[in-house]
């Protein structure tokens, strides 16, 4: 990598309120623009993707933006719930069926389409690759730290 192509590299993630380089594997934690939330922890994180906490502080309802099977986000997100993908898609087709939620999470095949539902969605919240992470997309810390800082959770 050339000088230019790093300088390059380190702005955009200062753009993009990244303070180091993220890691290939870092899946950032992104929630529509207008979310007053800044730092979940891993606990918080898990409850919001297990679907038990089902509101944002503001009262908004949170809206769970999934990767679909085989992908790193979809993956990361089963090692955050610590479960495998059968016992994921049975976990929230019970939930479904015992009314505890509404709906399953949406699931998106492509990254630009979680752009999309993140922003259209008051409660939106996804999990996407650091790097894809473009200016405008409100990303927040977990457990106080950020894509790319050593020791970030999410890989």
């Amino acid at each position: 990598m050339n000088r230019t192509t790093v300088f390059l590299l380190i702005l955009t993630c200062f753009a993009l309120g990244l303070t180091a380089l993220a890691q290939d594997n870092d899946v950032a934690v992104v929630v529509n623009p207008e979310n007053a939330a800044s730092n979940l922890t891993i606990a918080e994180l898990r409850k919001i993707f297990a679907g038990e906490k089902r509101s944002w502080a503001s009262a908004v309802p949170v809206k769970l933006v999934v990767r679909g099977p085989g992908s790193h986000e979809r993956e990361t997100l089963l090692k955050l719930l610590d479960m495998t993908e059968s016992e994921y898609k049975h976990y929230w087709a019970a939930q479904v069926f015992r009314g505890e939620a509404q709906s399953e999470p949406i699931v998106v095949p492509s990254i630009g389409m979680q752009r999309e539902a993140i922003t259209l969605y008051p409660g939106g919240i996804t999990l996407i690759e650091a790097q894809s992470v473009k200016p405008g997309m409100k990303v927040i810390k977990v457990n106080g730290q950020t894509p790319g800082e050593p020791g970030y959770p999410l890989q």
